[in-house]
């Protein structure tokens, strides 16, 4: 007996490939392999959702 969820499911997509940025520590932002901001690239944000640094905590004592 198969379960009825399987006449629905499809293979999962596979996931974008996402445009490498490190963080800058003298700009304090995240920055693309040519130097522009991260916040730049418009696809790489809509892949991602956003540009999260691990920095945070490192820079500022609220976070």
């Amino acid at each position: 007996m198969k379960p009825f969820a399987w006449n629905y499911a499809r293979p999962a997509e596979q996931a974008p490939v996402l445009g490498q940025y490190s963080y800058d520590p003298t700009l304090q932002l995240n920055v693309l392999p040519d130097g522009r901001p991260a916040i730049m690239d418009r696809a790489l944000l809509a892949a991602a959702g956003t540009t999260t640094s691990t920095a945070g905590s490192a820079t500022h004592f609220d976070d």
